[in-house]
């Protein structure tokens, strides 16, 4: 199957690099025009080069999720750009692995306000330009770590655990004006936020508590996405889906 997303117009949050990036590149193949976002100006820039270069219709534009200005520009650009918006991804997050006494109250309020807050000004300012076509398709990326616990990363699992019901409740309250919204939930994957903050020596076990025996690829969450973006998935709304390598299954 190809062009799933022919004719949509898909904005993708924290798409400079790891999972964004993978469903930009996804959804341009698809046939989706797509506006890539971040705040990493350098591999935003590389990820446009690389879409224009394979034929797609991108517009690049730095958007800090926090920022609601940045939010309202953003949409503006997009409505002026393609005159419609259809999808949005809400893929920007931040980890850091700190348990609930060691988060200082500055690290608690920045995660809060990108991973939670930042998903909500998303929809805040998406929602009336997809009001406009008559409906749309909302992927909030949440976690595993949004289902269980871990006993680590306090802030990180708080914020991954309120996009989940945040996803559910505005699902309830937009699903007469046609506009969908779900919740993806990846599990250990291979991306750059990973590497970063997850302790080497903690690797190992992860994967090992996969069943499937393995981290999962970008790639992997991208095609979620993409079916969340799709009119395939046109009878889901306040779902989860789970791409985790059975790890929650246990």
């Amino acid at each position: 199957m190809t062009n799933r997303l022919a004719g949509k117009v898909a904005l993708i949050t924290g798409a400079a690099r790891g999972q964004g990036a993978a469903e930009a590149r996804l959804f341009a193949a698809e046939g989706a025009s797509v506006v890539v976002t971040d705040v990493r100006d350098d591999a935003l820039g590389t990820l446009e080069k690389e879409l224009l270069d394979s034929g797609a219709t991108v517009l690049a534009t730095r958007l800090d999720v926090t920022a609601e200005a940045d939010w309202g520009r953003v949409v503006a650009e997009t409505t002026d750009a393609f005159g419609q918006l259809n999808v949005l991804v809400n893929n920007a997050g931040i980890l850091n692995m700190a348990g609930v006494e060691e988060t200082s109250l500055e690290l608690w309020n920045r995660i809060v306000s990108v991973n939670q807050t930042g998903v909500w000004l998303g929809m805040k300012y998406t929602i009336p330009a997809m009001r406009k076509t008559s409906g749309g398709s909302i992927v909030n990326v949440s976690s595993i770590y949004g289902l269980i616990g871990s006993g680590a990363a306090a802030a990180y699992q708080a914020t991954k655990g309120a996009v989940r019901l945040l996803t559910k409740t505005a699902a309830v309250q937009y699903a007469p004006e046609g506009i969908r919204v779900n919740s993806l939930h990846p599990g250990v994957i291979d991306t750059g936020m990973v590497e970063e903050e997850v302790p080497a020596d903690l690797m190992p076990a992860l994967t090992a508590a996969t069943p499937l025996g393995r981290r999962g690829k970008p790639e992997e969450i991208a095609y979620g996405a993409l079916f969340l973006a799709s009119d395939e998935s046109s009878f889901a709304t306040g779902s989860e889906l789970v791409l985790d390598g059975g790890y929650t299954a246990q």
